[in-house]
């Protein structure tokens, strides 16, 4: 197909982009977009590589600078947190995670990471990830750690991140940063961060539609378009994914459109816009009790009470909405359900002062709202939150040594608005009377800094730092109701937190084939304002006094490729914490509460591999090893009149996995008339966890295979110019397996105060979900 002169893009596609661009000009992601995958020639072609060491040869202002492009014309000096030297990073590329199967959520692609920990959340597309089990806990939304997508932060200023709005085919790459990773990202960044690329318009070239089909009701049509001429570069992503589920009542309807555009008028001047939107409307099921799941997992046979089947979970609404008697409905009966809708409109200037130096500015913002009917209350709010940024990379010497510079200052802020109700049976979605009304303003002012200094050929050294200081103000009054009347209570939060983060790394390269480093860093989190206002009960009211979750980290790992189609990483890791957020439900239907375990200790290793041992043939693992436990906490419990504290020191912590593993085995006919015909299959392996902080109760483990085949060729003399086709089959054996349990509150009994066993627990309602069973799922993707 023919192309326009000089501009490596073809007619139809750029009168496509053109017809989508707005008038004005913009620009794409700058310093995050990686110029080592575009010189692989195409986003089918990205493999997974350990990326903790930047570059075979030390920071120097000519021989490190990129190739033209959008993402950094000549002369500019590419982000630090593109390569950063000495970071824990695990490169997620597209071959065998996203361009050759149906990745349906974002989490299928990140178990291909070491560290990396899942579990399922509130919505078929809604994954709750973990890096070093720091969020293992959450079955909510995803804490401990700052996500990236082209430069431009998803997390909002409460530290709050979700992944519906995330669809595995709009990304050519994602780096997962592993440990405390404050002094580069700031708050939150106590386990880690992610950053997510979007395939360029220069990566596609054109434009691409696909669908894919399976079991449950999966359909999900999306459709890619992109392309650069001269100045101007656009990408633009849409899906429509549709979902029945495996359980009752769990059906999902979600869209996405995600753009990224960049105008470059200049050499020296770069501009980018970014804008996603995301709608959500999904049914969820109910969680069950660990008795429960054994007995019915998938909660099927649960459309009314009176007609349950056995194993059903039920939740108990008051008839009135308000107090008194209560009846009990299923999920189907109370309408459980999210409508969620997320908008992020962002843009940056980038200007290189000279050769050595660049210049960022960029600002965000980012609206969650939401209307969220499940369970026995429903929460009904609107997130909008605003991000500014301007930091500077240099280029140049210190003391005679090369020398990468970056300094960065950045406020954000967020202004949420909650009105929480009682749920009232039957009818749909029907709401209560309002049990609580929350305002809250939080807002981050930081700044950070970082070198990177070429010791010698063989060494370099990493110094870092962050401060950032956190203002929460807010109030929330909660209502309680009877037949005598209303009564009202007021909590007010009015606090601050300073909190500061270094970091030091050295990074040794005997040779080209063998890097060594160590690092120590640290981490922090602010609790966030909605964390504040939920008692130890489940109740909305005062939680005030809970403090900033910090962390200590030492790291000693090693990158070893002694053949050229064989790389090997090796990490341990030793993190010392104090005031830990842990996360937990009191019982079924009540809310989750956060409290502060004053110290806990976290240690393991992560291992990956990836051997090209044979023509055609490739394998790949990665494994993580979790051991995290409390070193200092007493809990108190209560019941009646009755109160018995419990030193929880040396007891495991609930939700964090300590053995997890993937590993995949593939085949490709490199050559002949079956080129492009390929298969592989995997093994995911999850070890059991401790559900409650006692460690009486614990989830099993599971291991699940899934099955791969697919098909990549060029169309010749097609109007079309390329075809995928894949099938794969998860869960071959048909494993019933946990995919969420949301750890659970210890108890005594009212009667003898003395702690109340695992049986006990096995029974509570609200914390697991099933992971799906077999299924079957198929697509294919046309290239124009």
């Amino acid at each position: 197909m023919p192309r326009l002169p000089g501009s490596g893009v073809r007619p139809r596609a750029l009168a496509l982009l053109l017809t989508l661009a707005p008038s004005a000009p913009f620009v794409i992601s700058a310093p995050f977009v990686s110029n080592a995958a575009l010189a692989q020639g195409g986003p089918e072609t990205i493999a997974l590589d350990e990326i903790s060491v930047a570059g075979a040869s030390p920071p120097g202002p000519a021989s490190l600078r990129p190739a033209f492009g959008v993402a950094a014309p000549p002369g500019s000096a590419p982000g630090v947190i593109e390569r950063p030297v000495g970071e824990i990073v695990t490169e997620i590329g597209r071959r065998d995670t996203i361009a050759n199967r149906p990745a349906t959520t974002i989490g299928q692609v990140l178990l291909n990471s070491p560290g990396v920990t899942l579990r399922q959340g509130n919505g078929p597309r809604d994954v709750v990830v973990s890096i070093r089990g720091n969020n293992a806990r959450s079955t909510g939304v995803v804490k401990n750690m700052v996500v990236l997508e082209d430069g431009f932060s998803l997390t909002q200023p409460d530290g709050a991140s979700r992944f519906d709005l995330t669809d595995p085919r709009a990304y050519s790459r994602i780096d997962v940063f592993r440990g405390p990773q404050s002094p580069l990202f700031g708050n939150y960044a106590t386990g880690g961060a992610l950053a997510f690329r979007t395939r360029t318009g220069r990566e596609i070239d054109g434009y691409e539609v696909g669908v894919d089909a399976g079991s449950f009701g999966y359909l999900n049509h999306y459709y890619t378009v992109g392309g650069a001429s001269g100045p101007y570069e656009v990408s633009l992503f849409a899906s429509d994914f549709r979902l029945n589920g495996f359980q009752d009542h769990a059906s999902a309807n979600t869209q996405t459109v995600n753009l990224l555009a960049s105008y470059t008028p200049s050499p020296d001047n770069r501009f980018t816009l970014k804008v996603i939107n995301n709608t959500l409307d999904v049914d969820l099921a109910a969680r069950s009790s660990l008795a429960q799941y054994r007995i019915n997992p998938y909660q099927r046979g649960c459309a009314t009470a009176a007609n349950a089947a056995a194993g059903c979970t039920t939740f108990n609404l008051f008839r009135n909405g308000a107090f008194g008697a209560t009846v009990p409905v299923t999920a189907s009966e109370g309408a459980f359900g999210r409508n969620d809708r997320r908008t992020i409109i962002a843009g940056r200037w980038e200007h290189d002062i000279d050769a050595d130096t660049t210049w960022r500015m960029q600002v965000g913002f980012d609206e969650r709202n939401f209307d969220q009917p499940f369970y026995t209350s429903a929460s009904r709010g609107s997130y909008p939150s605003y991000s500014v940024l301007t930091d500077v990379t240099r280029r140049g010497e210190v003391f005679g040594l090369p020398a990468v510079g970056y300094a960065a200052l950045g406020y954000n802020a967020l202004d949420s608005h909650i009105a929480l109700y009682n749920r009232a049976p039957y009818g749909g979605p029907r709401l209560g009377a309002l049990t609580s009304n929350q305002e809250a303003v939080q807002s981050n002012l930081g700044g950070r800094a970082r070198a990177e200094v070429a010791l010698s050929e063989r060494w370099t050294g990493v110094l870092g730092v962050s401060a950032e200081t956190t203002w929460l103000k807010g109030r929330t009054f909660t209502y309680a109701y009877s037949a005598s009347g209303t009564t009202a209570a007021l909590a007010d939060i009015d606090r601050s937190f300073l909190n500061v983060a270094p970091e030091l790394a050295l990074v040794y390269r005997p040779d080209d084939t063998l890097a060594l480093r160590g690092r120590v860093a640290t981490g922090y989190a602010t609790p966030a304002a909605s964390a504040l206002f939920v008692t130890p009960a489940g109740a909305p009211g005062n939680n005030t006094d809970l403090r900033t979750q910090t962390n200590l980290g030492f790291d000693l790992g090693a990158e070893w490729s002694p053949l050229p189609d064989l790389r090997l990483s090796l990490t341990g890791f030793y993190e010392f914490f104090r005031n830990e957020f842990v996360t937990q439900s009191p019982g079924a239907g009540l809310l989750s509460y956060t409290f502060n375990a004053p110290a806990s200790e976290h240690r393991g290793i992560e291992a990956g591999a990836e051997w090209a041992f044979a023509p055609g043939w490739r394998a790949f693992a990665a494994y993580g090893l979790n051991d995290q436990f409390y070193t200092r906490y007493v809990e108190q419990l209560s019941a009646g009149s009755l109160t018995a504290r419990f030193d929880r020191a040396g007891r495991l912590i609930p939700g964090v996995p300590a053995h997890q593993l993937l590993a995949r085995l593939g085949y490709d006919q490199p050559s002949g008339p079956f080129k492009g015909v390929g298969a592989f299959i995997e093994a995911v392996y999850q070890d059991g966890f401790f559900l409650d902080n006692a460690n009486l109760l614990k989830a099993p483990g599971y291991t699940i295979l899934n099955a791969n085949i697919h098909y990549d060729t060029d169309l010749i003399g097609s109007y079309a110019e390329r075809l995928s086709l894949y099938v794969e089959v998860r869960n071959l054996l048909d494993t019933t397996y946990i995919a969420s349990a949301q750890p659970l509150a210890n108890s005594i009994s009212a009667v003898t105060g003395l702690q109340n066993g695992a049986g006990v627990l096995a029974t509570t309602t609200g914390s697991i979900f099933a992971g799906a069973p077999r299924s079957v799922v198929g697509g294919m993707k046309l290239a124009f």
